[in-house]
């Protein structure tokens, strides 16, 4: 799915009220800025799918706002076809690598957006965000607040409204 511009974003339906290329440089910018230049993919669909996602992988019977698939990292292997000793191999230096994909409920951004304000793009924003930290490896779940501190950070250096972690403080 990755195009050779970076990361992208598929739309199942397209909204009259977002804008799909806003959206997607929107997404190049969090691949070169948040995610160092590691892409990913965005995928908005409708509840339903969402639903499908979330109970197919984390086991969970409903809709969601947002999901986040990292990629699995291959193991690394030797020339010889031998894997060599455990640990960190840095990347090939022509390759980033790709950091996964997400998966945004349009009818749940939209709902959110109306509750909270602002428009559904920026919810949108806002979710692709949140992936794209959990793409990296934060965990609010299990973090001491890391990553509530980074998300409040980009969204004010992206000029975002109030984050998912901080909503839910509130």
């Amino acid at each position: 799915m990755s195009s050779s511009e970076g990361s992208t974003v598929t739309f199942r339906r397209a909204p009259a009220d977002v804008r799909r290329a806003a959206v997607e440089r929107f997404a190049r910018q969090l691949q070169a800025e948040v995610a160092r230049g590691r892409s990913f993919d965005c995928l908005i669909a409708g509840d339903a799918e969402l639903r499908r996602l979330n109970c197919r992988f984390r086991g969970k019977d409903c809709p969601t706002d947002v999901l986040s698939f990292p990629e699995p990292v291959p193991p690394p292997v030797s020339a010889g076809g031998v894997s060599p000793a455990p640990g960190p191999r840095p990347p090939a230096p022509h390759l980033a690598p790709r950091l996964g994909d997400i998966a945004i409920s349009l009818p749940r951004a939209r709902a959110q957006a109306r509750r909270f304000g602002h428009s559904t793009e920026s919810e949108i924003r806002i979710l692709m965000l949140h992936g794209v930290l959990h793409l990296v490896g934060m965990d609010h779940a299990a973090d001491a607040g890391r990553m509530a501190r980074a998300e409040k950070r980009w969204r004010l250096r992206l000029g975002l409204p109030d984050g998912l972690i901080e909503r839910v403080k509130s």
